[in-house]
């Protein structure tokens, strides 16, 4: 059997492959800083972008990443969207780097 076909075999093998999948998405600090919003509670698009400092147009884009990935989900409130995590994975991914690189905040 070649490597290759021992790696397509191998449940090592996929979940590191998913867990990279998820690094990336991780990987962007603004992603990164509007997950960690999302971790408390649920928020409008308006409010992410206070938090972020950054335009609709690129919070959105960042949330359709995210959205498109199964990582966030958003729900529609009047004229809002409200958006959550979803991939519950990723809440205690999140806790832990505040814990470890925000200690202090």
């Amino acid at each position: 059997m070649t490597l290759t076909e021992l790696s397509e075999i191998d449940p090592m093998d996929a979940a590191a492959r998913e867990a990279a999948e998820v690094m990336k998405a991780l990987s962007n600090p603004a992603r990164l800083r509007l997950l960690c919003a999302l971790v408390p509670q649920e928020r409008t698009v308006g409010e992410l972008e206070q938090l972020l400092g950054a335009s609709q147009a690129y919070v959105s884009g960042q949330l359709k990443r995210l959205r498109s990935e199964g990582i966030v989900a958003c729900a529609v409130a009047g004229r809002e969207r409200v958006y959550r995590l979803e991939d519950p994975r990723i809440r205690p991914i999140l806790e832990r780097l505040y814990e470890v690189f925000c200690p202090d905040l």
